[in-house]
């Protein structure tokens, strides 16, 4: 029998009733092992309208309240993070140790959620005028949503969802259609640690549900990660609706690796950093710029760790990257590597024939490297959301760093070298929002900001950190006099001495 994953709305599971459903594949067997309820217009109103009643307490309630909830989740999240995990691996097809890795990052942000009294902490000037004092806070907005991708099924609702509540706001979540189970089973984990019922929902559904929310007037912010096409979408329209919007995008991370660089080290970045989640990641290395005469050894290292990796379904302990999402996305990804040599790559690895004994209907693809990359070829172009990795040359430092400048994406970025003024020079001059040095997936801890630059963010905020908190939150300035108790009208007596 297959399963069926229903709406979450005002504190219990839902059923569909537009008679639409969507497919979710075990990407290791191609098989259809679930089907996913797609909401009506109706339904999303719905889950606005539970949020929008819950809403009217829970923004009202005591921050001791609010935060002994958060912390009663958090010890479900980790009692239940095996069982989390294998949920993601079921759908989305990545090997166990990086689902439990993507929930133990989630965790981070509810960690930092339980610790939001301080973020709220507002601010006084005391008698900036002759009795007159100055205080700003931070209120919440109201309804909020989250739209998320397929990548990251369990971490990206929870870099959202905890702040957003634990600031005072209700939530709806439209998770990915393609791995839906994680973000019930999350909204399950919130009611059992008490989280009153409507202040968290769950609304599946493609772009009917999607451009619902944008438009939605009860709805008063909206965060998105996802390809870039989709974010300037999502912030054009839900800015157009008079929305508060963060909208992360697509992303072409450069590594630049310097003549000076341990290439033993900068060698096993690249492989863990391009191919680690089947390349399905927005902080995935997906081009490494060798400057100087490094380049010939670097890809020789570079293709003997890749040589090794062990490709099988994500349950097998042994496995160390499994299946694409789809079979769509899989032969997409295949089509970047069999176009690459007639622009001009230098095909090292081909893994575009890779096949799984006994799981040969599964969405494989093998890894994939191609060296002497130009800047015209699709494969460095597009954003390729798989295991393909780029190799480029340049000549110089200052070659490579306005070759990464060039692009139009400005996510994440690393330099490895062992020289402190070159790194000094490059997390100055590069053009990222996130740098790493010596580190090839600069992902910020959860009390820092996640986000990027140019068309990798839409928006003022980054997500998560204290601009999650600010995005979140709205502030507000009171200005106060009150009049000396000594100075009442003649025949109030409040008990004050009258000596001046």
């Amino acid at each position: 029998m297959t399963k069926i994953v229903n709406h979450w709305i005002g504190g219990k599971s839902v059923d569909g009733t537009s008679g639409a459903y969507g497919p979710v594949t075990d990407p290791a067997t191609g098989a259809v092992t679930t089907k996913v309820a797609f909401a009506s217009v109706e339904e999303v109103d719905a889950a606005v309208a539970a949020a929008k009643d819950a809403y009217l307490t829970w923004g009202q309630s005591s921050l001791a309240q609010r935060t002994s909830i958060l912390f009663r989740f958090r010890a479900l999240l980790d009692a239940h993070r095996d069982e989390i995990a294998a949920l993601i691996t079921a759908e989305h097809g990545k090997v166990h140790s990086d689902a439990l890795g993507e929930v133990a990052r989630g965790l981070e942000i509810v960690d930092l959620a339980c610790g939001i009294t301080v973020q709220l902490k507002g601010e006084l000037s005391t008698q900036v005028a002759s009795r007159v004092d100055v205080s700003s806070l931070r209120q919440p907005l109201g309804v909020v949503a989250g739209i998320t991708p397929f990548n990251f099924p369990a971490m990206v609702p929870m870099w959202m969802f905890p702040i957003a509540i634990a600031c005072g706001n209700t939530f709806v979540l439209k998770p990915s259609e393609k791995d839906p189970s994680a973000a019930v089973r999350l909204a399950e984990l919130l009611a059992e640690a008490g989280l009153p019922d409507g202040v968290f929902n769950v609304v599946h559904g493609d772009k009917v549900a999607v451009d619902r929310l944008l438009e939605h007037p009860d709805v008063k912010a909206v965060s998105f990660v996802g390809s870039t096409p989709i974010a300037r979408h999502i912030h054009t329209t839900a800015s157009a609706n008079g929305k508060r919007v963060q909208a992360l995008g697509g992303a072409k991370n450069h590594m630049l690796v310097l003549p000076d660089a341990d290439l033993d080290a900068a060698a096993d970045a690249a492989v863990s950093a391009a191919y680690g989640s089947a390349g399905e990641r927005c902080m995935a290395i997906s081009a490494v710029v060798a400057v100087g005469a490094i380049g010939d050894t670097l890809v020789e290292k570079i293709r003997e760790r890749a040589e090794k990796i062990k490709i099988g379904p994500g349950d097998d302990p042994a496995s160390e990257m499994g299946p694409l999402i789809t079979a769509a996305h899989r032969d997409k990804v295949a089509s970047y590597v069999t176009g690459a040599a007639d622009e001009g790559c230098e095909v090292v690895l081909d893994g575009t024939g890779h096949t799984v004994e006994g799981y040969e209907d599964g969405h494989w693809i093998g890894i994939s490297l191609l060296d002497k990359v130009p800047t015209s070829a699709k494969a460095y172009q597009d954003e390729i959301f798989g295991p393909v990795l780029c190799v480029l040359r340049a000549d110089t430092y200052e070659e490579g760093l306005a070759l990464i400048n060039a692009s139009p994406f400005g996510n994440g970025t690393a330099i490895f070298t062992r020289d402190g003024g070159a790194a000094r020079r490059f997390q100055l001059e590069v053009e990222a929002g996130m740098v790493g040095v010596n580190v090839p997936i600069p992902v910020p801890v959860g009390y820092h900001s996640f986000g990027g630059w140019k068309d990798s963010l839409f928006g003022d905020h980054h997500i998560y950190g204290n601009d999650g908190t600010h995005f979140y939150t709205r502030g507000k300035v009171v200005t106060t006099r009150w009049p000396d108790p000594a100075d009442a009208p003649t025949g109030v007596d409040l008990g004050f001495p009258r000596n001046h």
